[in-house]
């Protein structure tokens, strides 16, 4: 099943593979119409230039996208706001940046879950408003961003 453009949907751009994992994970717990998970981007740079390239153009077209980049910090406290500010100005309230602190890899050996039970259990999070694993060391830098999109997702994609 498609998603419907014209209602309000999701799509994720991933950086890699094992965020990929995560997200599809993170599928398992939600309404699956309104979501799509996007071609990889293989890298964190990459992902932005796909982003602008490819998907920033569709934001303007279908004013209820939203687009969440889930890519890699790599214990790199001005990633964020590196790839925040290439986000054009007017998409900003309905782009979401989240990752790993340093690597899913990490996350994976710190939590002993497999990536895409770590996606569920950050999906179950987020419909519970719980940080049980969103307030993970390797998390917890995402809560401002994990706060703003709950607000704006939440009616549509946990139901």
């Amino acid at each position: 099943m498609s998603i419907n453009r014209y209602q309000s949907h999701i799509f994720v751009l991933c950086e890699d593979s094992a965020n990929r994992k995560i997200a599809t994970g993170f599928l398992l717990n939600v309404n699956q119409r309104v979501i799509q998970i996007l071609d990889l981007a293989d890298g964190w740079k990459k992902a932005i230039d796909k982003f602008n390239k490819d998907y920033a153009p569709g934001m303007y077209q279908y004013p209820k996208r939203i687009m969440i980049l889930l890519i890699d910090f790599d214990e790199r406290e001005n990633r964020f706001n590196y790839v925040e500010e290439r986000i054009p100005n007017d998409l900003k309230d309905r782009v979401f940046i989240l990752g790993v602190g340093d690597e899913p890899e990490k996350l994976k050996s710190f939590t002993c879950m497999s990536f895409e039970k770590i996606g569920e259990t950050l999906a179950q999070d987020c419909a519970d408003n719980t940080n049980n694993l969103w307030g993970h060391e390797e998390l917890k830098h995402n809560a401002r961003e994990l706060e703003r999109m709950r607000e704006i997702i939440k009616p549509f994609l946990f139901i």
